[in-house]
């Protein structure tokens, strides 16, 4: 690969390397985005510029010549290089200021947010944006920088992951809801009103107890937000699961059955490995772990 390659074909580069990568013209065309036919024009000119042979073609997809070999090579220590360097723009500077995206579910807001605003009383020049949803977010495009993450352990490969304790439930009913009703007791549960998940297969491990020992016609209601299952129970229409530590904190409820072990779901703090030891990044992770033990959740 001696020719001088002018910066106007750097988009035949990578794509020839994304083929000496994956293999396959359409699994390069897949990881760039464009049709398989531009894949194949793009490699066919950087050959002909080249006047060498990249790769062997066979029935199975592309296999790279000692060229190919060479360019894979090359690729690889410029992606790499990109990557330090937009990981070196996006975490500059030792001051944390400007913007730090977190996103958790809505049910674990209650250690979060506490959390968040101590961070943001020790560094006045942060904006958060705080996301709460079912789905999970995208760190590797960007769409947070830290993810606090409950259930299995993530396996993404570009992250980092780390135990940050127990997501702990508990069964709750409000003051109301006792007086009309009567204290439960576990022998009596059955008999009593719940509050449950519009997914009536929900994998939370607090909802499969419920499906298991509650019969379905007792689960007077069921809302897909966790926020109205919440204000269901605090309006006395029924029992329902909710977090300890903001139940716990609500004079107006009673706690039926304290959290056990069957009901917690561990959670996790993930991070992208490019981001991973900014400062601002760091700094988010350390009161959010500080939080956790505070909150017995370690």
């Amino acid at each position: 690969m001696g020719a001088q390659m002018p910066l106007e074909n750097w988009d035949e580069i990578r794509t020839a390397y994304q083929v000496a990568r994956v293999g396959t013209v359409s699994g390069a065309a897949e990881v760039l985005g464009v049709h398989h036919a531009t894949v194949i024009r793009h490699v066919d000119a950087l050959e002909a510029r080249l006047g060498a042979k990249l790769f062997q073609r066979h029935p199975r997809g592309y296999t790279p010549t000692e060229a190919g070999q060479q360019l894979l090579s090359v690729g690889k220590a410029t992606e790499d290089q990109f990557a330090q360097l937009a990981a070196r723009i996006a975490g500059a500077g030792e001051e944390i200021t400007g913007e730090l995206i977190v996103t958790s579910l809505p049910t674990v807001s209650g250690f979060v947010l506490p959390a968040l605003s101590a961070l943001m009383a020790e560094h006045p020049g942060l904006r958060i944006r705080y996301l709460t949803d079912q789905r999970v977010f995208r760190l590797e495009y960007g769409e947070a920088h830290v993810a606090i993450r409950a259930g299995s352990r993530p396996t993404e490969p570009d992250n980092v992951v780390q135990a940050l304790g127990a997501h702990l439930v508990g069964l709750y009913a409000s003051d109301e809801y006792i007086e009309r009703n009567g204290m439960p007791t576990e022998e009596t549960l059955a008999n009593h009103r719940f509050i449950g998940a519009e997914e009536r297969d929900s994998r939370a491990p607090f909802f499969v107890w419920m499906a298991q020992h509650i019969p379905p016609e007792q689960v007077v209601l069921r809302a897909n937000d966790p926020e109205g299952q919440r204000a269901a129970v605090r309006n006395g229409v029924g029992l329902g699961f909710l977090p300890a530590i903001e139940a716990r904190a609500a004079s107006h409820l009673v706690e039926v059955m304290g959290p056990r072990p069957e009901w917690e779901s561990p959670l996790w703090l993930v991070t992208h490995v490019d981001l991973h030891r900014t400062p601002k990044v760091q700094a988010a992770l350390k009161v959010l772990k500080e939080m956790a033990t505070r909150c017995d959740m370690l």
